[in-house]
């Protein structure tokens, strides 16, 4: 039986310039750095309070890789961030220099907004009502 996700292919052009937007800017935690092999370096991160849900920066390195980069959700968000203060963590984060769609706005199910990692990618962000 299946019994949850744990991994997230995020192809980037750049590891080191992807893993500092993730940590610094969005708070996320290093889970792994390590190489495998002379050409393969498995890095993955995490959010403070799910460790057991990793982020894998993979380097893109075919063209149809590099094509997805900055687009892997296509028109909508690559994934969901969950917040349990958006207004705060909007402020926080514009203030990191955290490019956003728009500010937070209330919705049925919450309060919720868009940012944007350093490849253009869409994160959506919420608050849960």
């Amino acid at each position: 039986m299946i019994t949850k996700i744990t991994h997230l292919t995020l192809f980037v052009h750049n590891q080191d310039d992807a893993v500092q937007f993730y940590t610094e800017k969005l708070g996320f935690k290093v889970h792994t750095d390590a190489m495998f092999g002379p050409a393969l370096r498995w890095l993955t991160l995490h959010t403070q309070s799910q460790p057991d849900f990793e982020l894998v920066l993979m380097l893109a390195t075919n063209e149809q890789e590099k094509e997805l980069v900055g687009k892997q959700g296509g028109k909508h968000p690559f994934f969901t961030l969950e917040s349990n203060d958006i207004v705060i963590d909007y402020g926080v984060l514009l203030a990191n220099g955290v490019q956003f769609t728009a500010p937070p706005e209330k919705q049925p199910w919450g309060t919720a907004t868009s940012l944007r990692d350093l490849y253009g990618n869409e994160i959506y962000m919420v608050q849960v009502s």
